[in-house]
């Protein structure tokens, strides 16, 4: 038990080392001006197109790192840094996002069924919180562990969520890199950039599952261990 809360103290460092590492290497890469001048909505706009998806607009939305795909307006939502940049970072991420718009055109499976978690998950996070702190204060006083049980099945699923997400972050990546290389948007060495912080952008997504695991491991044994002492 100590063991599993040790590991998810330590996911939550090494969450916000990755955050932070992010964060500095996306500001380094916006310094660097792309030799093709494009602006990251320029490039959103020409990977769109590329791909025969006219009915998804790019837009700009407040905020830093703020930057999605929402399928449900079909929108490439791109922070101001991104949309009006012209360096390695802007490029990166708005292919990213347009990766996102690409898969739901295409019907990407796993991005089909993490869609398809949404609903039920905002519904999940509405009560997961309250159920889990007053399932552990009634495991403890009374010992009864079905309001916790509920609360750990519903934060089961926001980690299955997590996991979810991780090969759709990845495919998104792998399509961004894989078109600004072959349409020239890059350079070598902005393209060595753009790689570089994507690879960065997916660890933050790695280390969230990882730690929701852990933290997930630490629920079950609880319930396991109390279980084996009734």
């Amino acid at each position: 038990m100590t063991g599993i809360y040790v590991l998810t103290i330590l996911f939550g460092v090494i969450g916000m080392l990755i955050s932070w590492r992010l964060k500095s290497k996306f500001k380094q890469y916006a310094e660097v001006p792309l030799q093709s001048n494009l602006s990251g909505q320029q490039i959103a706009e020409k990977m769109l197109a590329d791909h025969g998806i006219y009915d998804v607009r790019v837009i700009s939305v407040d905020g830093q790192l703020t930057d999605h795909y929402n399928p449900s307006n079909k929108t490439v939502n791109l922070s101001a840094d991104v949309y009006h940049g012209r360096n390695a970072a802007s490029a990166a991420v708005a292919a990213h996002e347009c990766g996102h718009a690409v898969q739901h055109a295409q019907a990407y499976s796993f991005l089909q069924f993490r869609s398809a978690m949404v609903p039920l998950l905002n519904i999940a996070n509405g009560f997961m919180p309250i159920l889990l702190m007053i399932g552990m204060m009634i495991l403890y006083s009374t010992g009864s562990a079905t309001l916790l049980s509920i609360g750990v099945a519903l934060f089961a699923l926001a980690t299955v969520f997590s996991f979810v997400t991780l090969p759709v972050e990845f495919d998104a990546s792998n399509r961004a890199l894989a078109w600004i290389k072959n349409n020239q948007i890059v350079n070598a060495s902005e393209y060595e950039m753009s790689k570089d912080a994507l690879w960065w952008a997916a660890m933050t997504y790695v280390v969230a599952a990882l730690a929701m695991l852990a933290q997930l491991l630490y629920y079950l044994n609880l319930l396991g261990g109390r279980r084996s002492n009734d």
